[in-house]
């Protein structure tokens, strides 16, 4: 799938699949705190364990929105 038509994709879930929307909108959060724990000099071990969770969270809710772009992508296939 082009670049275009997967975008187009992703824009259309946003706008009538409320889990997408639900689960962009968490990657987005998460995201931001991960920018604000990185733009900090020096991370206690708290702050180490909770970027490591952020990462984890984010990339597990990235495959959960890749799924439903899969799913998607092979009904309108169909």
């Amino acid at each position: 799938m082009e670049r275009n038509a997967q975008e187009e994709l992703k824009a259309h879930l946003i706008a009538t699949n409320e889990e997408y929307r639900r689960l962009a909108g968490q990657h987005s959060e998460f995201a931001k705190q991960l920018d604000a724990l990185e733009a900090q000099p020096h991370l206690s071990m708290e702050q180490q364990v909770e970027e490591t969770r952020l990462k984890k969270m984010k990339l597990r809710i990235k495959d959960q929105m890749e799924a439903i772009v899969s799913q998607n992508r092979s009904q309108q296939v169909a």
